[in-house]
C-alpha cells in the first residue's frame, strides 16, 4: 500500500473512532434508529450538491441495485446495530468489536470472491485480532456490564461490513466513490425514515447532542465514506476494511482527550499489536522493508 493511502487510512480511523463517542452520548436521547436516520440524512444533504456538481447522478441510476445493497449492509443496518450496542457496551468496547470487520471481510472474500490471502496477510490478521482481544480484556473492570444481545448486535454489524466490502469489490469496482457514498446514504435514509416515525424521541434532545449528530453526519459519515470508498478503489476491499483495526485505538485516544479516560499498560500493548497487524495486512511493513 502506498504511504499516502496509509495516511488516509489513519485519518479515516480517527474519524470513525470519534463516531463511537458521539453515538454513545447521543443514542440515549435520540434512540438508535432516529439517530442513524438523522446521521444518514445529514450526510446525504452534504453529498448531493457535490454529486450534482460532478454530474454523477446517472451513475447511481445505473448501479442502483448494488448501491442499495451496500446501503443496507454498510450503513442502515450496521449503524443502527452499533448505535444500539453502544448504549450497553460503551464506546470503547463497541469500537473494539468493530475491529472484527477485517476478519469477516477476509473470510467472505476468500470463499465468495476467491481472494488470495498470503502468509504475511494471515499473520497480520491474527496479530491484529489478538491485539483487539487484549484491548477488550484490558478495558474490563468490576463495573463493566455487558450482555449477550448487544455483543451479538455489534458482531452482526461487522459481518455486514465485510459483506458490503465484498459487494463493492464484486459489483462496484471502478465506480466513482462519490456516487457510491451519496447513493448509499440516500438509500439508507429512505429506508430508515418510515421506520424512525415509530421511534420518535419522547423529549427534545439537548443542543449539545444536536451538534454531535451534525458532526456524525458531516464528518463521520459524508467525508468518511468518500475516503472509505476511495480506499477500496485504490487498495482493494481487504486492505481498506483493515481501517476497523485502527478505530478502537483512536476511540480510546479520543476518550483520553475528551472523557478523561486512561490507557493501562495492557491497552498500550494491545494497541501496538493492532497497529502491527494493520501494517502487516496492508503490506506496508513488507514494502518498506524491501525498499
Amino acid at each position: 500500500m502506498p504511504f499516502k493511502y496509509f495516511l488516509e487510512l489513519l485519518l479515516l480511523s480517527a474519524i470513525w473512532g470519534a463516531s463511537f463517542l458521539f453515538m454513545r452520548t447521543t443514542s440515549a436521547e435520540f434512540g438508535p434508529i432516529m439517530l442513524i436516520t438523522l446521521r444518514t440524512g445529514i450526510a446525504a444533504l452534504v453529498l448531493i450538491p457535490f454529486l450534482l456538481y460532478k454530474k454523477q447522478l446517472h451513475i447511481i441510476l445505473r448501479y442502483w441495485l448494488p448501491i442499495l445493497l451496500v446501503a443496507l449492509t454498510n450503513t442502515a443496518i450496521p449503524f443502527c446495530l452499533f448505535s444500539y450496542s453502544t448504549l450497553y457496551l460503551g464506546a470503547g468496547y463497541a469500537s473494539v468489536l468493530n475491529a472484527t470487520a477485517p476478519m469477516f471481510a477476509a473470510l467472505i472474500g476468500f470463499y465468495w470472491l476467491k481472494d488470495n490471502l498470503n502468509l504475511v496477510a494471515v499473520i497480520g490478521l491474527i496479530t491484529g485480532f489478538v491485539g483487539v482481544l487484549l484491548l477488550s480484556l484490558a478495558r474490563q473492570n468490576s463495573d463493566f456490564d455487558t450482555s449477550l444481545l448487544p455483543i451479538l448486535a455489534a458482531l452482526c454489524a461487522t459481518f455486514l461490513y465485510g459483506v458490503a466490502a465484498c459487494l463493492t469489490k464484486r459489483y462496484l469496482q471502478g465506480v466513482n466513490s462519490l456516487a457510491i457514498a451519496t447513493g448509499s446514504q440516500c438509500f439508507a435514509v429512505l429506508l430508515l425514515a418510515p421506520l424512525s416515525l415509530f421511534f420518535w424521541p419522547q423529549s427534545m434532545p439537548s443542543l449539545h447532542s444536536w451538534w454531535q449528530v451534525l458532526a456524525l453526519g458531516v464528518v463521520c459519515t459524508a467525508i468518511a465514506y468518500i475516503l472509505y470508498f476511495r480506499l477500496i478503489a485504490n487498495v482493494g476491499a481487504a486492505r481498506a476494511i483493515t481501517v476497523a483495526y485502527l478505530v478502537p485505538v483512536f476511540g480510546i485516544l479520543w476518550g483520553m482527550s475528551f472523557l478523561n479516560e486512561y490507557l493501562t499498560a495492557g491497552m498500550w500493548f494491545g494497541a501496538a499489536l493492532v497497529l502491527l497487524g494493520v501494517a502487516l495486512t496492508t503490506g506496508l511493513i513488507k514494502k518498506r522493508t524491501l525498499a
